[in-house]
């Protein structure tokens, strides 16, 4: 019997650990939103930290080389690169998941050229 209670008390610390975890790597999202300029944009969602999963997407592999590290060093965050994206944005990883599920990669390219950060470009570059 007293193994089930310190087995209750080990749970209850654990529970607690992950919260205080959770809380900073919140402030570590934040502060790699706010090293990017993302939390003063009026198109970011405000209410990102709610998420489970956060997708960042960036215009091109330049860019998501530069940002690799901190894939590994914040916990909850996603890359994913669009070419047809003008800047960085970001979008809860749930949508992405519905919007790609059962498409073909030609699909999944077609759609990043409208959506997830895409602007479709004109042909002619006078127009």
């Amino acid at each position: 019997m007293s193994t089930i209670i310190n087995e209750n008390r080990l749970h209850s610390k654990f529970k607690t650990l992950d919260h205080k975890i959770n809380e900073l790597n919140d402030q570590k999202i934040n502060a790699f939103f706010e090293s990017l300029g993302l939390t003063e944009r009026n198109d970011v969602a405000k209410d990102f930290l709610k998420w489970e999963n956060i997708l960042i997407v960036v215009p091109n592999r330049h860019v998501s080389h530069e940002l690799k590290y901190y894939k590994y060093a914040i916990s909850r965050i996603s890359f994913l690169t669009n070419p047809y994206a003008d800047q960085i944005h970001i979008f809860d990883l749930k949508d992405w998941k519905n919007a790609s599920q059962n498409k073909t990669q030609f699909q999944i390219r077609e759609m990043l050229k409208t959506s997830f950060g895409g602007v479709r470009r004109n042909a002619n570059p006078r127009e």
